[in-house]
């Protein structure tokens, strides 16, 4: 029996991350794992996020235990286990040795777009909480670990041509590409995280990937910080994008 393809996706909010992971789990042959960490994080930092009583009352919020039950048996016996990671949600201190068993993925979004983004559903943003960093941090451990870079796609790249660059990301990850990828039913789903409510209302109305909107967005003086500090941090993922 051949061992399960864990595939670890590392992306901050707004990234596009959530109809990645409906394109996932339109495939037949893959379980999918919403933002596992998402308790430990709530509960080690006390932050308050929309629904943060309802995530911690319904999550695993010891990291040890989610880390366990990322590389333990596959939900439902699936070949592949795709697992959608905040990158911000894995905080100093949480133990990364689980990643070694999956192929890590990045997906990255021009901060602009995700400040307008994430801005329209949290007033309150810090650097720190759109994940770029974080997500720097656990690419360059990737690529030291592994002696080159992982596989890197761009949100506005899926949204151009999903076709093409799921096709790649896949052949990156030494899976087979599948056109079920490209479209599911719109809703909700069991596996979606209890946090749906706040955050999903544009996913659940999609049945695929939407196109680039193509108009520029308009930034506060203070979200427009934000995005300046984060810049540098994507053009560098962005130079290794498939």
């Amino acid at each position: 029996m051949r061992a399960p393809v864990r595939i670890a996706m590392w992306s901050g909010p707004r990234n596009l991350s959530t109809a990645m992971m409906r394109a996932f789990e339109n495939r037949p042959d893959t379980a999918v794992i919403d933002e596992p960490f998402y308790a430990a994080y709530l509960a080690r930092t006390g932050i308050h996020h929309p629904m943060r009583a309802e995530v911690l009352v319904a999550c695993e919020a010891d990291p040890d235990c989610v880390a366990r039950s990322l590389t333990g048996p596959v939900p439902g016996g699936a070949a592949i286990f795709y697992q959608k990671h905040m990158t911000h949600h894995m905080l100093d201190g949480f133990e990364r040795g689980w990643m070694d068993q999956c192929r890590n993925a990045f997906l990255i979004r021009a901060p602009e777009r995700v400040l307008a983004s994430y801005a329209a559903r949290r007033a309150e943003v810090e650097l720190a909480d759109i994940g770029f960093v974080r997500q720097a941090e656990l690419f360059d451990q990737v690529f030291s670990r592994e002696g080159k870079a992982p596989p890197v796609i761009d949100a506005e790249d899926v949204l151009a041509d999903p076709a093409r660059t799921l096709t790649v990301l896949c052949a990156a990850l030494d899976i087979t590409f599948d056109r079920a990828m490209l479209a599911w039913p719109a809703g909700s789903r069991a596996t979606d995280g209890v946090w749906a409510p706040a955050w999903y209302q544009a996913v659940e109305r999609s049945t695929g990937f939407g196109r680039p909107s193509g108009q520029s967005v308009k930034l506060d003086r203070r979200l427009k910080a934000i995005a300046s500090a984060a810049r540098p941090i994507y053009e560098r993922l962005a130079e290794h994008r498939l």
